[in-house]
């Protein structure tokens, strides 16, 4: 695709789909396509904060930048504004058709990890109940999702 519009959710968009948006960014600039990227939450607990502090720290290990991301709640309009919108975990894809209602277009929306060889419905593990060690292995999983999905769309 040409114009690839991709939105990563998350249950409060300052863990795992801030570090999606960031790696995705980076890989778009990389290969040189002209896609967006964007991401956003499915509860409200903490818009316009800025992502996790462990979350900012595995990125900036890697080279990326997340710290001018802040969160914003997943909408029923972002349907019409992305061509993919990726649930990070279960409860996330329920909670964006709740959400979205009669303005759902589930053939845009997919689990993340459903990108990855042998992943079907499978979620990101969420690295806000551990430590800052468990935000490594997430990152790296984020990442190779990402990869996939540059090779697989572009």
């Amino acid at each position: 695709m040409n114009d690839m519009r991709i939105l990563m959710v998350c249950l409060g968009n300052i863990c795992r789909s801030p570090i999606a948006e960031g790696v995705m960014r980076r890989k778009i600039e990389e290969h040189g396509l002209d896609w967006t990227v964007s991401s956003a939450g499915t509860n409200s607990f903490h818009i316009g904060e800025e992502p996790h502090r462990h979350s900012q720290k595995v990125c900036s290990i890697n080279g990326i930048d997340i710290s001018a991301q802040r969160a914003r709640t997943f909408k029923p309009e972002d349907f019409e504004q992305y061509d993919k919108i990726y649930a990070m975990a279960e409860d996330v894809y329920d909670d964006i058709m709740q959400i979205a209602g009669r303005k759902a277009k589930p053939e845009r929306l997919d689990y993340f990890l459903n990108e990855l060889d042998g992943e079907r419905d499978q979620s990101v593990p969420d690295p806000w109940y551990g430590t800052e060690a468990g935000y490594a292995p997430v990152y790296d999983l984020i990442e190779r999702t990402c990869e996939a999905i540059i090779n697989k769309y572009k």
